[in-house]
């Protein structure tokens, strides 16, 4: 597919702390529940996933804790629908009630709680952008593993490792799926890393409260940053 292009300067980029706030007062203000918002982003994922491999190829996405691992888990159940091979990589205890719940999900369509060696494609829902450094060593030797495999590597929002600094390790994607808004913190990676922002369900209001250009979601669901 052939998605919306914009050109997006750096500064009108969102710090994370003030996407965290536009994020919670769209969840308390606009009844917009978390696991709606999860469904949505797990959805634009499995759209841009789908639309970067064959269907007979392999997809690997790892899975953790948070909401992060949830959008990675309802974009598992809809590929595997849609008839992917598709291998879940949880790197720690599944215990929010939400997760466990997409992890049956995707279980009860298809996909697989099992490790694959070299997957086609290798997605990052790991932590997501409420992350904290140093990684777990668990989690730090697949991100390694990850960077030195043949993969095509995804992250949904942003990349497991990543603070803003290229010269620590972090899952170094060749796409970057970032949600409702640009992050000024992702202008810090590689020019060749690919950025897209994909619709959130948040409503014009929300973005005008925060003062934050709202993007034409309305030509396409995922937009693609020109920097």
């Amino acid at each position: 597919m052939d998605y919306s292009e914009i050109y997006y300067l750096k500064e009108d980029a969102l710090e994370l702390e003030d996407f965290k706030a536009m994020d919670y007062y769209a969840v308390k203000n606009y009844a917009l529940p978390i696991e709606l918002m999860m469904e949505n982003a797990g959805l634009q994922l499995a759209n841009l996933i789908a639309d970067t491999i064959d269907v007979y190829q392999t997809i690997k996405i790892g899975i953790g804790n948070g909401n992060n691992g949830g959008g990675g888990l309802v974009a598992a159940r809809r590929l595997a629908a849609w008839g992917y091979s598709v291998y879940l990589d949880v790197f720690t205890e599944l215990t929010q009630d939400l997760v466990k719940t997409q992890f049956e999900r995707a279980i009860k369509f298809g996909a697989k709680n099992e490790n694959i060696d070299n997957p086609n494609i290798w997605v990052d829902a790991y932590l997501g952008f409420s992350q904290k450094l140093p990684l777990r060593e668990n989690l730090f030797g697949r991100i390694t593993e990850a960077n030195s495999s043949k993969a095509i590597r995804i992250s949904l929002d942003i990349p497991t490792g990543f603070l803003g600094d290229t010269k620590k390790i972090f899952f170094n994607a060749n796409k970057v799926l970032t949600l409702a808004a640009p992050k000024r913190i992702l202008y810090n990676l590689p020019l060749e890393t690919e950025i897209y922002v994909a619709d959130l369900g948040i409503p014009k209001a929300v973005y005008d409260k925060f003062k934050n250009k709202i993007l034409p979601f309305n030509q396409s669901n995922i937009i693609k940053l020109k920097r």
